[in-house]
């Protein structure tokens, strides 16, 4: 099974940038999707961006609360995932997991590849 490793992660201030980055020990094109999520303390896990194989190239959908900050894209090349973060706010702050797998549903079970997480800390 493809092992996935994030870095990127750091405290950072309100308006600042972050780019995270998801390394893959194998090709990611046997993912059809791959999807960064996030989880803050007390909350549930969430979905903030994720990428698809689409009859037209890869297909995007973030979660309202990151669209037009955040950006998800994939390098076949290097087997790597990634998410610039932009302006930055406070409530982004949290653990950011990748992962990737043959179909959403197996994500939303539990199946399928999943990194550690990386640690997100935004500062007022």
């Amino acid at each position: 099974q493809v092992q996935l490793v994030e870095s990127g992660g750091a405290l950072v201030q309100t308006g600042g940038s972050l780019t995270l980055s998801c390394a893959a020990s194998g090709s990611i094109a046997t993912f059809d999707v791959m999807v960064w999520y996030r989880q803050a303390p007390g909350k549930q896990r969430e979905s903030v961006a994720l990428i698809t194989n689409g009859y037209n190239g890869d297909h995007i959908k973030y979660d309202d609360s990151v669209k037009g900050r955040f950006t998800i894209s994939r390098d076949y090349d290097k087997n790597m995932l990634y998410l610039q973060m932009d302006s930055l706010k406070p409530d982004d702050s949290g653990i950011y997991t990748c992962a990737g797998s043959r179909s959403l549903g197996a994500l939303v079970a539990g199946r399928g590849s999943w990194g550690q997480g990386t640690q997100v800390t935004v500062s007022t």
